[in-house]
């Protein structure tokens, strides 16, 4: 089994975020689950490889050649597999991929796990979407997407399929215990509940 993590290629201004990267990694070779990252060796995604592969666990990196040199690619991976582009980065993050986590990061990680949960919402896949939330981080972002919901632009159940847990092992748990909803026609419904 393999866990895709999307992250930020920077540590952020807390602690706890880097703390919580190498946790994730460590807890990930513990679980006997493959890491899927996207390539780097700096930020939160250098942070969680690098405790993976220390822990002799597996970890497979996945970025476009044209970020190589900008987000400095790991030169500890074993299995670095450079693309042409990013749409080709995350059809493989997501083909390799048994589940989604998403760490703190910047506007490339809420790209990837809104796209991700998207695919999923369509039917794509049924695999496990979760944001961990390292202290409060996405607190904001699910209050959010809650209003979302009372708003009618989202059902329920799609809410229901971005797990949030702010400890690892409870976030590994609910991924563990997912099933997915069916995904059911939602356009021209008056109501989005």
């Amino acid at each position: 089994m393999r866990y895709c993590v999307f992250s930020g290629s920077s540590t952020g201004v807390r602690a706890e975020y880097a703390e919580a990267a190498r946790g994730l990694g460590q807890l990930f070779v513990r679980e006997g689950i493959g890491l899927v990252y996207g390539g780097a060796s700096v930020g939160l995604m250098g942070a969680i490889s690098d405790a993976v592969i220390d822990a002799g666990g597996e970890a497979i990196g996945v970025i476009p050649r044209d970020l190589v040199e900008k987000e400095l690619a790991s030169t500890r991976l074993r299995d670095l597999r450079v693309t042409s582009s990013m749409h080709e980065r995350k059809a493989m993050m997501a083909e390799l991929s048994d589940g989604f986590i998403a760490l703190p990061g910047g506007i490339g990680t809420f790209e990837e796990m809104f796209e991700i949960w998207t695919w999923a919402q369509l039917g794509y896949h049924a695999k496990p979407i979760g944001m961990l939330n390292v202290a409060g981080f996405y607190d904001g972002l699910a209050a959010f997407l809650d209003r979302v919901v009372d708003e009618g632009f989202l059902r329920e159940k799609q809410r229901g399929m971005m797990l949030c847990e702010s400890e690892a092992e409870k976030l590994l748990e609910g991924m563990k215990n997912y099933v997915a909803p069916r995904a059911d026609k939602w356009i021209g419904l008056k109501s989005a509940t």
